[in-house]
């Protein structure tokens, strides 16, 4: 008989990759287990059952085990695959710092991501047109760099050309990340 997946048989398998960082699920392709109740709201909040998740450590080993296939996510272990929700992205870069030419993110699940060709920055609008800023962290999971972030790599931003066109934009690791042409800057 089959055992149902539970965010505590999850959790123990998850715990025995915790002390390396994230787990390798790249590597994992078990058997599709079904959806379990848990949710990643778009502040970052992990919720079990409709409850927030308050212990940070559990949420911490839970995102160790997250992998994305096309736009669904799941927390894989060897054995279990189980469909989790997301409603945005399901990691939030709360703060970074900038020093010795690199730009270096912390994720709310306390990842350090340093900005950079293997983890690039990308911007979209969100539905009332404000920038909405995001950065890979980890294979093909993304992390929402939040507001107060965001508006201190605006103050660090400086002018350079993208293809001929003079860009506002950051430097991280040799490789400038344009936010907005110049031309479009309002005085």
């Amino acid at each position: 008989m089959a055992k149902t997946p539970s965010a505590d048989s999850l959790a123990s398998a998850a715990q025995h990759f915790a002390q390396s960082g994230p787990a390798p699920v790249h590597l994992w392709n078990p058997d599709f287990c079904g959806d379990l109740d848990m949710r990643i709201a778009r502040d970052g909040t992990w919720f079990y059952l409709g409850t927030p998740i308050g212990r940070q450590r559990l949420v911490r080993l839970f995102s160790t085990i997250l992998k994305r296939e096309g736009e669904e996510y799941f927390l894989v272990t060897p054995v279990e695959k189980v469909r989790i929700q997301v409603e945005d992205v399901p990691f939030i870069a709360v703060d970074f710092e900038a020093g010795g030419g690199v730009i270096t993110f912390e994720a709310n699940v306390g990842e350090h991501v340093p900005l950079g060709p293997d983890h690039p920055l990308r911007l979209e609008h969100n539905e009332k047109g404000e920038p909405a800023p995001y950065i890979n962290v980890r294979a093909n999971l993304e992390a929402r760099i939040d507001r107060k972030s965001f508006y201190r790599l605006v103050d660090m931003a400086e002018i350079a050309n993208v293809q001929g066109v003079p860009w506002l934009g950051i430097w991280s690791q040799n490789r400038f990340f344009p936010f907005v042409p110049e031309s479009e800057i309002q005085p």
